[in-house]
């Protein structure tokens, strides 16, 4: 691809993607020419940051959705193998921290309104769908700490409803 058709293919991108955004109604900003950063509502996980960066080839998508697991490490990382193949776009990913994330990378050339459109639900899909899960899976004994933390001192748990499982007495 030559040096023009490279600047009119980001120039294209950072317009689908910038036409996408509006017409979703979704927050976001443009800390930098052809770089996003948005945030998805979400109902497990309440919101999910997803940054999007246009490449002189790429567009690059990168979306954290949660901190390393406190335990149960290789159960966590299987789970979300067994999930990388049936994902679109993205892949769950961990950093040189273990944080896991979403990452995926389109070429220009696809990146239109509808395929960011699809791509921000894969992220916002996967990034929230999963969040209780990779929860449950490795950070169960905080779960229960924090609930017992709350009911002795009678406050509300309300936000650790999805994990009455583990949580209940037996």
């Amino acid at each position: 691809m030559g040096d023009v058709d490279a600047v009119d293919a980001a120039a294209a991108a950072r317009a689908a993607i910038e036409q996408t955004l509006r017409d979703a109604e979704l927050e976001w900003e443009s800390p930098a020419e052809g770089t996003y950063v948005v945030t998805l509502p979400g109902t497990r996980k309440l919101q999910t940051t997803c940054s999007l960066a246009v490449g002189a080839h790429s567009l690059s998508v990168n979306a954290f959705v949660v901190r390393n697991p406190d335990e149960n490490h290789a159960a966590v990382h299987r789970w979300l193998l067994e999930r990388n193949t049936k994902l679109y776009g993205v892949g769950y990913a961990i950093d040189q921290h273990g944080d896991i994330y979403l990452a995926g990378r389109l070429p220009l050339a696809a990146v239109t309104p509808q395929e960011v459109d699809r791509l921000l639900g894969s992220v916002l899909e996967n990034a929230d769908g999963s969040f209780n899960t990779l929860l449950e899976m490795g950070f169960a004994t905080a779960i229960r700490k924090e609930y017992a933390w709350r009911t002795s001192r009678g406050e509300s748990t309300r936000n650790l409803d999805a994990f009455t499982h583990l949580t209940e007495r037996e």
